[in-house]
Order: C-alpha cells, then structure tokens, then sequence
C-alpha cells in the first residue's frame, strides 16, 4: 500500500478521532455517521486490505477488541435488543474494519446512513464519553 489510509491517519494522531479503546495491535472509535448511536469502528493498527490478510495474532486482536465493544454497547445500550457486526471494505479501502452497533430490529440493522450529513460532533464526544474503556 502506498498512501496511510485515513483510519491509519487516525491512530496516528493526524485526524481527530472519537477514540474509546486502544491496544498495542487495535483502535476502536465512533463511525461519524453511525448506524446507530455508539456504531463504533475497530481496525487493526496494521493497514491491511482484508481481514484474512491480517496474521492470526492480529486477526485476534481486532475479534478480542470486537468483542469487548460489542459487550460495552450492550452494557450501555439495553433498550437495543442486538449489537450487530459487520466486515466490510467499501467505505475505507485499503484498511480492513469491523462495524460494531447496537440495534433492535433488522430495520435499524440494515439502516442507510446520509453521508452527506455533517457529523454531530458534540453528540459524538458525549457517547464516546459514556462507552470509553479507562
């Protein structure tokens, strides 16, 4: 790969971020047009293209991470019934990530977000505040 990608831009510390857990091999923060509030992001430190392309070590830590969010959203969001998981590679190429969101209805699971919205920062910062591991 030639270019950091913007989220490895974020960990490094050049593109501001909504940040609510960090390790030596992941970063997890809030997607800026979330599905739904606390929709959280967690990459591998490692700028790879897919998953699978990441070594096993690495491949578990993203899971471990996806798992520690995902039972953080469930704590703080209870009237959502589900936190969804999705694996994907259209919005940020180059830089594999996993989607971690509460829902409660398949609606809500397969909502389309307005990317052409502008993001809500201070509502933003005030659930990363609520759902960030100290």
């Amino acid at each position: 790969m030639n270019e950091p990608s913007i989220f490895t831009k974020i960990i490094n510390g050049e593109v501001p971020s909504h940040k609510i857990y960090e390790d030596e091999r992941t970063y997890a923060f809030l997607d800026i047009h979330p599905v739904q509030p606390g929709h959280t992001l967690v990459v591998p430190k490692k700028q790879v293209n897919f998953m699978w392309d990441l070594d096993d070590e690495d491949y578990h830590a993203v899971m471990s991470t996806v798992k520690k969010v995902a039972n953080r959203l469930k704590e703080m969001f209870p009237e959502q019934k589900r936190v969804g998981v999705q694996i994907e590679g259209f919005g940020v190429s180059d830089h594999a990530h996993v989607n971690v969101f509460p829902f409660s209805s398949t609606d809500t699971f397969r909502r389309h977000v307005d990317m052409n919205v502008e993001p809500d920062h201070d509502e933003l910062a005030k659930v990363a505040e609520r759902l960030r591991f100290s």
